[in-house]
């Protein structure tokens, strides 16, 4: 397993995160042909992360103002752009995890056609959705400001790399 991690900074009326930043998992979930969804969705439930879901990712940028996300994963390959237009391009594969802060802009640039991830929320968190809209300013940026920091990795629990990378940032703000 490789973790990967890069800051995505405001992007027009994309808030991302300036201040926490992706954190990209590749090749950390060892998963059988069978039963893939489930296998994640109990990981994730086990350390915290639920309101789970099974799909794809949209295919226009989108992001959530209230809550971080995890993506898991489980069948075929995605482009996914991070952070608006002209964003960060990063390739999504089988097996990976990536971990969202709140206000990161994503959406399916290209997939395949098997393109499948399990998604949750720390807490079982509702979550709400924005496209990066005029109007959706200051509130979003005021429900970024107040989501914290999950208690738990929803890979690896109270003692992951996630809370790690995301506290040293914390700490150098």
């Amino acid at each position: 397993m490789k973790i990967i991690q890069f800051l995505i900074k405001a992007n027009g009326y994309y808030p991302n995160n300036a201040a926490l930043p992706v954190v990209l998992y590749k090749a950390a979930l060892r998963l059988p042909e069978e039963d893939a969804d489930e296998i994640v969705k109990k990981l994730f439930h086990q350390h915290g992360w639920s309101n789970d879901w099974v799909n794809g990712i949209y295919p226009y940028h989108h992001y959530h103002s209230n809550t971080h996300e995890v993506l898991g994963v489980i069948r075929g390959q995605c482009t996914v752009m991070l952070g608006g237009e002209k964003g960060v391009r990063q390739v999504l594969e089988r097996g990976d995890a990536i971990v969202l802060p709140a206000g990161v802009a994503h959406r399916n640039v290209e997939s395949s056609n098997d393109f499948t991830v399990v998604g949750a929320y720390p807490d079982g968190k509702e979550y709400d959705m924005h496209y990066g809209k005029p109007e959706e300013h200051p509130l979003v940026d005021e429900n970024i400001s107040k989501v914290p920091l999950p208690r738990t990795d929803p890979l690896y629990g109270a003692n992951g790399p996630l809370l790690q990378h995301w506290k040293e940032h914390v700490l150098k703000a």
